[in-house]
């Protein structure tokens, strides 16, 4: 028997349990107040000083509600964009390299992978002639990595050329236009799905926006046909390429896709482009083959478009008024469970010309996981089905995520900002960090049940892991008794029964009161 069970079955046991009773009814009153507030769980995000390649202060930081740091790492190099935390403790980094071969913007080139205590267990880099890593990764429930990227093509592609697509796949062979670049080149996205640790080719799935092209300039030349009668295509006439003005010099961007996310459910990928200002969902479930076409997976579909959204004026349907998407990041679904599971959220960084705005989207999926659209009209819905908005604005990176009591992490990355907002968009926590000169890409929270038994070592009573045991703890135990959006984690488990009730919570509040 523990010394907690001794203390409660001896003959004081009543009047400790009158007087805790009696100081009871102020601590639930104050959990009754803050139920379904903030999200009590570890925040993670990392740190970039501005510049080219990231300053050189590199800090990956796991924080608590308090703002009390639960643990951080180190790192060589600046982050692309935002890190992601494994159920093993293990800490995925997208970083930038130190020569890039294409470069604006969110430029990466490698991901990398760190244990709890620091060590780097991997790294691999994607920076060469043909394909440059920029921006976001999405590790895979498989273990795999999904990585966006640059892709290069030339004006002329001829026989022997190792550009993705070789002959004839050339921009200006392709159909477009013109660039707008010194450079004269056009680089476009893709999608590579790799493979850590491998000691052979890594590269085991891919995609690219090459193959799922559309004009209307040039009978003679490929993909020619209607845009506005191919929404499942993207015009590669549409937009600039690139410039030559910037900190980083000329560049040929595209796309600037800017986030990716992964839904196991339906095997499918969302990626963002700022400059098309449109949200694009993908069939994961094709071959690589499959995903070069028009037909496979799941879908049927092949690699073309599933779905888009933000500007139907980029498949020359609509208007201007139909317009949404305003340069935005951070496209995300908000997962099995959660208030609004299966819905979308997205940063729109220019929702007006000083102001952002998170939309929670409410797509138009069917029962074979299509997305309908009738013929001429426009992909729906007409509008989100939740916003936010208010006093914050960023021009670069940012992104928000939907919590399981129902909250939104919102991070403003100019201002190296993190907020949480209710549905009722009330403010209920919210983080600066200290200094300046830097930016935070994106960050995630994590429910403390995260790491299950695979997270370090803890304090019995420390429900939060801030090192103290505290009321903070009784709060969150209460949530988590009461399903207030929480699962148990270890150290909720006070008197060490295997069960998480009230006589945790009892026998809490006695330790803390010093009982």
């Amino acid at each position: 028997m523990s010394k907690i069970d001794q203390k409660f079955r001896s003959k004081k046991s009543f009047r400790y349990l009158f007087f805790i009773n009696r100081n009871f009814f102020f601590f639930f009153a104050i959990i009754n107040l803050l139920q379904s507030q903030v999200f009590d769980g570890l925040t993670l995000f990392s740190v970039n000083q501005t510049g080219p390649g990231g300053g050189n202060v590199h800090r990956t930081y796991l924080i608590d509600n308090q703002q009390n740091i639960i643990h951080s790492w180190s790192h060589d190099r600046g982050a692309a964009s935002m890190p992601y935390l494994l159920q093993d403790s293990s800490l995925v980094y997208p970083y930038r390299v130190v020569a890039p071969s294409m470069s604006t913007g969110g430029v990466g080139g490698g991901v990398a992978i760190y244990s709890w205590a620091g060590d780097l267990l991997w790294s691999h880099e994607i920076a060469n002639e043909l394909y440059q890593h920029h921006h976001d990764i999405q590790p895979l429930p498989n273990g795999n990595i999904l990585m966006l990227v640059w892709e290069r093509h030339l004006a002329i592609q001829n026989a022997g050329n190792i550009l993705y697509g070789g002959e004839g796949k050339g921009w200006q062979q392709m159909g477009r236009t013109g660039v707008n670049n010194n450079i004269n080149q056009m680089w476009s996205t893709a999608i590579l799905e790799i493979v850590p640790y491998s000691d052979v080719d890594s590269i085991v799935w891919e995609w690219h926006v090459w193959d799922h092209l559309v004009q209307d300039i040039n009978p003679d030349l490929p993909n020619y046909g209607s845009v506005s009668n191919s929404p499942n295509l993207l015009d590669i006439n549409y937009g600039d390429v690139g410039g030559n003005v910037g900190q980083l010099g000329p560049n040929a961007d595209w796309l600037h896709c800017n986030a990716i996310d992964y839904n196991e459910d339906l095997d499918q990928i969302a990626i963002s482009s700022r400059h098309t200002s449109e949200i694009y969902i993908i069939d994961h479930s094709t071959t690589t083959l499959e995903a070069s076409s028009d037909s496979g997976g799941n879908s049927g579909m092949g690699g073309n478009f599933l779905y888009r959204w933000g500007n139907p004026q980029v498949y020359k349907r609509g208007s201007s008024s139909d317009q949404k998407l305003f340069g935005q990041h951070g496209v995300n679904w908000i997962p099995s469970g959660y208030p609004g599971s299966g819905n979308l959220i997205i940063f729109n960084n220019d929702y007006t010309s000083n102001t952002s705005a998170v939309f929670e989207l409410q797509p138009p999926i069917n029962t074979f996981y299509l997305y309908d659209l009738q013929s001429q009209s426009i992909f729906g819905p007409d509008e989100p089905i939740w916003y936010h908005t208010g006093e914050f604005h960023s021009n670069v990176q940012s992104g928000a995520f939907r919590l399981p009591n129902g909250n939104t992490l919102i991070t403003d990355a100019n201002s190296s900002r993190i907020f949480e907002v209710t549905l009722e968009n009330n403010l209920v926590w919210d983080y600066n960090h200290p200094g300046g000169g830097h930016m935070i890409p994106r960050a995630q929270k994590y429910s403390f049940d995260y790491l299950g038994m695979g997270f370090p070592d803890f304090i019995n009573g420390d429900i939060n892991l801030d090192g103290a045991i505290d009321l903070y703890d009784i709060l969150l135990l209460s949530d988590m008794i009461n399903g207030a959006g929480y699962a148990v984690n270890p150290p909720a488990d006070f008197v060490q029964d295997d069960i998480i009730n009230a006589s945790d919570i009892i026998a809490l509040a006695a330790f803390i009161m010093n009982y």
